[in-house]
């Protein structure tokens, strides 16, 4: 495997609310130095990692509903092509936390399907997250069901901003709960090379990091020495 593997697994995220537009601007150019799979900013950030990534392959993802997912459909719905309008062309929406844990399915499925019907409509995609930190197994696997039956193009582990990030064992059960339509993004606790390795043995075809720089001259490092193998 190569480091331009690993580069293309990276969302690098720009997400914590103290991030200046400096900070953000940074941020997008060391995604672009690495060339990353994409830059996931937040909303009102799009229209800079759009100035920022000019020329490159780095895409622009936002987040939508972040963090808790709270937010009433129509609200997701708008910040959708609000964002899609500025540049964005992947989403990462968190569905309605609340909602799933009262075993309300039906508005569960609704909420995705109606910010994954804007975007496809626009060639944008959607990874939708879980927030597995709040929610037990059988609940993860219905949530998996949902997103894959309302046409999300991901499943994604957390926000990152949960009591819990990604684990394997999480992975695992997206991975088998899913079927290969549906990818699987970690994110939440990815912050070395090893832990890269580590989600992409499990199937992670994405991951979200603020880690990037550490990751990137790992792998560049062990891709120069032969050693940089899939993890077992």
């Amino acid at each position: 495997m190569t480091s331009k593997e690993i580069a293309k697994m990276i969302d690098h995220s720009l997400l914590r609310p103290e991030l200046n537009e400096s900070e953000v601007r940074q941020g997008c150019r060391l995604a672009k130095e690495y060339s990353t799979a994409s830059v996931c900013v937040k909303p009102c950030d799009v229209k800079i990692a759009k100035e920022e990534l000019k020329g490159s392959d780095v895409l622009v993802t936002t987040v939508i509903g972040f963090p808790h997912g709270s937010n009433k459909t129509s609200v997701k719905v708008q910040e959708a092509i609000e964002a899609i309008n500025d540049g964005a062309v992947e989403l990462d929406m968190v569905l309605n936390i609340g909602r799933l844990l009262s075993k309300q399915f039906d508005y569960v499925e609704k909420d995705i399907k109606a910010v994954v019907d804007a975007a496809h409509q626009r060639g944008v995609i959607v990874k939708v997250i879980l927030e597995n930190c709040y929610l037990s197994d059988e609940l993860k696997e219905i949530a998996c069901k949902i997103c894959e039956d309302a046409g999300a193009d991901f499943v994604k582990t957390s926000t990152g901003f949960g009591s819990g990030g990604a684990t394997l064992e999480d992975l695992e059960l997206m991975r088998r709960t899913c079927s290969e339509k549906v990818k699987i993004k970690a994110a939440g606790g990815v912050r070395t090379l090893d832990d890269a390795l580590s989600v992409r043995s499990k199937g992670t075809v994405r991951f979200g990091a603020t880690a990037t720089k550490v990751i990137m001259d790992e792998a560049k490092r062990r891709e120069k020495e032969g050693t940089l193998q899939e993890a077992k």
